[in-house]
């Protein structure tokens, strides 16, 4: 957490707000989309689904394949638990759920399901859309399952899991391309920029990647300068908690970091 002090405050230096862009898509989605304060009907029922999480005296085994959870190293974990430290608050998922309102992408890629909060959120704001989410771990993906039941959310294929087993085989079977993609599997540095690889023959010019925790770490730092230097990205907009990737050709290589 001491690394995440430290890195906020140089975020904040270096980070701007809407006067000055001189981008007008950068701008309009600043504005309209990230900075949208507006409820929409879907956020009643994830919230309410959230409370109850936050309520259970229920505890699963968990088994972890990212980078460590901050719950600690014990297998047996509390739903109360996991849904207040690893779920998605949500001014985040509400963040997503805009973004995805806002593009309309057809295919929806979700590294990392947890407890299904963000995949509702992602899945909500279109039911025609195809969400594909994976979860590593059984008793958390049933957890996430029920969510979907609870929501009314048939758009959602889970695939269980590990990420470094069922990612390739999924991509193939995709029946296009991938057009949002929210990376949240895990917090290292190689297994984070290989699966941003691994998605990238199936994006077009249009799709929009969006990666958790950016700042997490200093090995997630190093992973979000690799990205943001790739050839095929074209613009970047750093929010601090979530890096946004785009593809968009026809212009400057350009990066921004502004204040969410």
């Amino acid at each position: 957490m001491l690394y995440q002090v430290f890195s906020y405050f140089r975020f904040w230096l270096r980070s701007g707000n809407a006067h000055g862009l001189h981008s007008p898509f950068v701008f309009g989605l600043y504005n309209d989309v990230i900075h949208h304060d507006g409820q929409f009907a879907p956020f009643n029922g994830i919230e309410a689904r959230r409370r109850e999480l936050l309520s259970s005296p229920e505890s699963i085994t968990v088994r972890d394949f990212g980078a460590g959870s901050r719950l600690g190293a014990g297998r047996q974990r509390r739903l109360r638990d996991i849904a207040r430290h690893a779920a998605k608050p949500a001014r985040f998922g509400q963040l997503l759920f805009r973004l995805v309102n806002h593009f309309r992408p057809a295919t929806i890629l979700e590294l990392g399901t947890s407890l299904g909060l963000t995949t509702a959120y992602l899945a909500s704001p279109n039911p025609g859309a195809r969400v594909v989410t994976f979860e590593g771990c059984p008793a958390t993906a049933a957890q996430a399952r029920h969510t979907f039941g609870k929501l009314g959310l048939p758009n959602i294929d889970l695939v269980e899991g590990n990420l470094d087993d069922t990612l390739t085989p999924a991509l193939a079977a995709l029946p296009g391309p991938i057009d949002f993609a929210f990376f949240d599997g895990n917090h290292r540095y190689e297994p984070t920029v290989r699966y941003f690889e691994q998605c990238l023959p199936y994006r077009t010019e249009r799709s929009v990647f969006v990666l958790d925790d950016i700042h997490w770490s200093a090995e997630m730092e190093r992973a979000w300068q690799t990205i943001r230097q790739h050839p095929e990205v074209m613009l970047t907009v750093d929010l601090f908690f979530v890096g946004l990737v785009f593809f968009r050709k026809n212009q400057p290589k350009q990066h921004f970091t502004l204040r969410f």
